[in-house]
């Protein structure tokens, strides 16, 4: 099984990360692998997504269910996709009052080896540039 985990101190506050971290709806303005989002549910504790990946010429969707702790914590669980497994978790920990130390960790596996050998390496590249896209994201929103 796969694992990133990934940690930055920012100067954002948790509910600014964690709000841009919710908005999956705007992934495809600022993620150059996502191909379109769906909500499919959102509410105060759950947001339930399928991203759907346009990478290099290489197409792939998931379903994802994450339950929210909101400013401090969102846990992802795999609904439907080409993953034996996948979970994951976003922390985010106020530094101060204008910064935060935000922890991504998530684990995969693919269902078979072919999809593993196709999908594997864009997959891999997405995971381990996510946190820096987020961050990006947040000096073009919140500094303007």
């Amino acid at each position: 099984m796969a694992s990133v985990k990934k940690i930055v101190l920012i100067e954002f506050t948790p509910a600014q990360m964690f709000d841009l971290v919710d908005a999956c709806e705007e992934y495809p303005q600022f993620l150059p692998w996502c191909g379109g989002t769906e909500l499919l549910l959102r509410d105060e504790r759950t947001t339930v997504a399928t991203l759907h990946i346009n990478y290099h010429g290489i197409r792939s969707q998931f379903t994802t269910e994450n339950l929210k702790e909101r400013p401090d914590r969102m846990e992802i669980r795999l609904r439907e996709g080409p993953f034996k497994h996948l979970d994951g978790t976003w922390r985010f920990g106020a530094l101060g009052d204008s910064a935060c130390k935000v922890e991504f960790e998530l684990h995969y596996e693919f269902s078979s080896k072919l999809l593993e050998k196709v999908l594997g390496p864009v997959f891999n590249h997405i995971a381990n540039t996510f946190v820096d896209s987020f961050v990006k994201r947040a000096g073009r929103i919140y500094r303007s």
